[in-house]
């Protein structure tokens, strides 16, 4: 049986170390810097250890979720300088491609493996065990870690060499931010014209609009629960990410360009590290508005 690391035990690395300690069989052993995070991974039955390093020497696979570029490359370089060679490295972040195609490339130059397998679904679907799970990178390696990304997520699709399933998770978080900007707009001007917000979402939920983002966002935004599941700042990220890979593909992204301008202002207006739901005050503050009901 291979030896389990996780790096990252934060909202998306609890939920999914949570799912390997119950399926897996074996021991998870798991590091954040922060103490209460290993705290909290150790009650609920993993391995926590005191310093990265001791994972890196222990673990053959070992996954991580971690939230910037920076130090996706930092770790990673790290590794490969401490684990032992033919060690698997896998991202489940949302690193751009670009950084994920140049680590690969040492990767292989020093005996290492490294797949970009970043997720969809949020601190609901790493809770559950229902992420969506995107992969690239080499398909044997792919094939040797699939099992334990199914106790992860419910469907785990491999798309292709590295930095394939970075690209995936780049156009999915593209359609959520202009989801879930559409959705603020529109709820913030029924509620201008003299809409009740909780009864427009009960009317619509299982309509054409109906989408996972609607369900779990609205219910957050209703009850003014701007706690983050998901960061807006992560997803920021995700959309430079996109506005990179857009200059060197040489298309516009106008669509996504006012996520980011949005977003931006988010972060101008020190809230870029609350709930992607918060994008909703933007629409607020243009409008005059209050989404929340009014039962």
């Amino acid at each position: 049986m291979k030896t389990i690391g996780y790096l990252g035990l934060g909202v998306m690395g609890y939920g999914m170390t949570s799912n390997l300690i119950d399926k897996s069989g074996g021991d998870v052993y798991g590091y954040d810097p922060v103490p209460a995070l290993r705290e909290r991974f150790a009650a609920r039955g993993g391995k926590a250890l005191d310093q990265a390093r001791t994972l890196y020497e222990t673990c053959d696979i070992i996954f991580m979720c971690l939230p910037t570029n920076a130090i996706v490359k930092a770790t990673i370089t790290e590794i490969m300088e401490i684990a032992r060679p033919g060690t698997i490295l896998v991202d489940m972040g949302s690193t751009s491609p670009y950084v994920i195609q140049d680590l690969h490339k040492t990767a292989l130059e020093k005996g290492f493996h490294l797949l970009d397998s970043p997720v969809s679904g949020g601190e609901i679907g790493a809770n559950g065990g229902s992420l969506v799970i995107m992969c690239g990178g080499e398909r044997e390696v792919f094939e040797a870690v699939k099992p334990y990304l199914q106790m992860m997520g419910k469907t785990v699709t491999y798309m292709g060499p590295s930095g394939c399933g970075s690209t995936a998770k780049v156009a999915n978080n593209m359609m959520v931010g202009i989801h879930l900007l559409a959705m603020g707009e529109a709820f913030a001007f029924a509620k201008k014209a003299g809409l009740d917000p909780q009864t427009l979402f009960d009317a619509i939920k299982g309509g054409f609009a109906q989408s996972a983002v609607m369900d779990v966002k609205v219910p957050k935004t209703l009850s003014r629960d701007f706690s983050a599941s998901a960061r807006i700042a992560v997803h920021l990220k995700d959309v430079n990410n996109a506005m990179e890979l857009a200059g060197h593909l040489g298309v516009d992204l106008p669509m996504t360009k006012i996520v980011k301008e949005q977003m931006d202002w988010m972060d101008a207006h020190g809230m870029i590290d609350e709930d992607q739901c918060a994008l909703v005050k933007y629409y607020e503050d243009a409008m005059g508005v209050e989404i929340r009901s009014d039962r």
